[in-house]
């Protein structure tokens, strides 16, 4: 029975992958070019999530700065986090969005990954980000939620077309690989994909 159950995560996973890849492609594509847009003009990335999401955010981070499958210069991202002391006094919605203030500056990208979009500091990160001129690349599912309606026209979104929040979270992370892979081609050259 339990070889069963697990057999069908591997199976509707994969399933919502394969579906996923067409209508995605381009606000992927759209997400690597305002990726490259950002780096290519001396611009960071700014990347956060709440909840299961909130751990893609340093691992994009470390990707985007590191390399993801090739070598190349540094680019430069950070990882905003809600966690931690110094942040207590602050009302729940502000903690991110004081952040963007502090760290975001015109030309910069916010990345903001949820399943829902509903998450009300996720929101005012947005709101942040946009008054400072940033571009907004949103990772979400379930429709974006309240999140999806302050998106610009110059923002990307690129929603997962699923509502089942672990199924969300693959795809997403197939989504942070494409977009570090499409970035590195942009900069290095196509080279092929290997197994």
């Amino acid at each position: 029975m339990l070889d069963l159950r697990i057999q069908q995560h591997f199976i509707d996973s994969a399933d919502l992958q394969y579906q996923a890849a067409e209508p995605l492609v381009k606000p992927v594509e759209a997400g690597v070019h305002a990726l490259l847009a950002c780096v290519t003009s001396g611009g960071k990335v700014l990347v956060t999530g709440w909840g299961g999401t909130a751990a893609a955010a340093p691992y994009f981070a470390s990707l985007f700065v590191g390399g993801f499958e090739r070598e190349r210069p540094e680019l430069a991202a950070l990882a905003l986090t809600a966690e931690g002391a110094p942040w207590a006094a602050l009302p729940d919605d502000q903690v991110l969005a004081r952040q963007v203030r502090a760290l975001g500056h015109m030309g910069d990208v916010l990345m903001v990954l949820t399943s829902t979009g509903d998450e009300p500091m996720l929101q005012q990160a947005v709101r942040s980000a946009h008054e400072r001129d940033m571009t907004v690349i949103a990772l979400t599912g379930k429709g974006g939620g309240a999140l999806a309606k302050l998106l610009r026209e110059t923002d990307v979104h690129v929603c997962v077309p699923h509502d089942r929040a672990a199924r969300i979270r693959e795809v997403q992370q197939l989504v942070l690989h494409c977009l570090c892979d499409g970035v590195d081609a942009q900069l290095l050259g196509e080279q092929e994909l290997s197994e």
